[in-house]
Parts: C-alpha cells; structure tokens; sequence
C-alpha cells in the first residue's frame, strides 16, 4: 500500500512516516497544496492523509478539486480543527474520514486500514484470493472449494494477513491485533498458530519477511 502525506509540520511529517513504515505502508510527503497531484487516481495513491491547513492554500480546496475532477482515491483528513462545522465540511467535501490533532498513531493506522478495506470492496461477505476464499462473518474458509478447518486464532491471523494481501503486516502489529484489549500476545505463539495455518492452506501462501512480519502472496 501507497500513502500521500499532505502535512506541513516538520515534526509530525518524518513521524507519521516511520510509523506507516512500521506497519508496512509505503509514503510520500509533500507539505504544500501545490506539491499535490492534480488527480488523485493519476498518481496511484491507495489512500491520501491530508492536513487541512496548509501554508499556501486549504486542504478543504484541494479535496474539493480532487473530487470534482472525478478521483476516488481514500482521503482521510488529519486536522487540529475540531469544530463539527470543520468536521462536517470535511466529510460533506469528499473526505472517507476525519482524525483531529493530537491523535494516537494506532488509531489512524486503524482508520487507514477501515478505508483500505472499504475503498477494496473487502468488506463484503466475500473475500476472494486466488483458491483461497475468506467468508468474515461465517467465519469459513475454502481452498479449491474444499472447507478449512481453522481454529479460532488461525482465522483471526488469516484475516489480518487477508486485510492487506501482498503487503507486509508487522509482527508486533499482528500481536497487537489478536489482543486489541490486553497485552500483545507473545511471538512464540504466534509463531505456532501461523505454522499451523501454513500447513492447512500452503506454506507458499504465507511468506516470512525476516525481522519484520508476514505477508499473504495476493
């Protein structure tokens, strides 16, 4: 995944970077409205982290001008404004979502990946990958049209990796994900749980990027 980071501080710009790099997402940063692309869906961002005030114009233009010009690409508005007429212009312009400053960085990871899956049509009942087909809210899986039989912490890891096939998901990441409420679960389990689940659906599918986390081969 391919991010564009539209933010004019010098300190949170190089920061949100390293932490989309952490969780395996790509970025460019630019820090004025003239820096942006003309049209979003030209320049072959998956998703847009737009500030709305900017040192030479407003977010709110740059979005609007995104939109009219037909461009479909995720923008999730990162501002200090917290006002519900902001709010609500940001949203009513074109905007996937909004996230006001201070904010923890998990969170926006989170509402990132929310309009990834969105903008992926991944929310459907449905997740189709190759042989390999993922029903969420059943809680099946099939491969070649055979059912898997998964364990309750096999699915939630294959449904982690599925949320973003062919991207890297950081091992701490992942540990996170799978106890949202307590303490990340430890890596040596992990590490049982995903050799059981490459033994049920292929060990090719899941690939290991040493020192970092998996990856789903998309």
């Amino acid at each position: 995944m391919h991010l564009l980071l539209i933010e004019d501080d010098l300190d949170l710009g190089p920061a949100l970077q390293a932490a989309l790099k952490v969780e395996g997402l790509s970025s460019e940063w630019r820090r004025r409205a003239a820096d942006a692309p003309p049209r979003l869906d030209d320049a072959q961002f998956d998703c847009v982290l737009l500030d709305l005030s900017l040192p030479d114009g407003s977010g709110f233009d740059l979005l609007r001008r995104w939109r009219h010009a037909g461009g479909q690409t995720p923008v999730i508005v990162i501002t200090a404004r917290s006002a519900l007429d902001d709010r609500l212009a940001g949203l009513d312009g074109g905007a996937d979502d909004f996230v006001v400053k201070p904010f923890a960085t998990a969170e926006l990871i989170s509402r990132i990946r929310a309009v990834l899956r969105r903008s992926a049509r991944q929310a459907s009942d449905s997740w189709t990958l190759g042989e390999l087909v993922i029903e969420p809210r059943r809680h099946r899986v099939q491969l070649a049209g055979q059912a898997v039989a998964l364990s309750q912490r096999e699915f939630q890891i294959l449904l982690e990796l599925a949320r973003e096939p062919g991207a890297v998901v950081a091992k701490s990441s992942l540990a996170q994900r799978l106890a949202p409420l307590g303490d990340p679960m430890d890596f040596a389990a992990i590490e049982v749980h995903m050799s059981n689940l490459r033994r049920k659906i292929g060990a090719e599918r899941i690939r290991t990027v040493r020192g970092v986390g998996y990856l789903l081969e998309s």
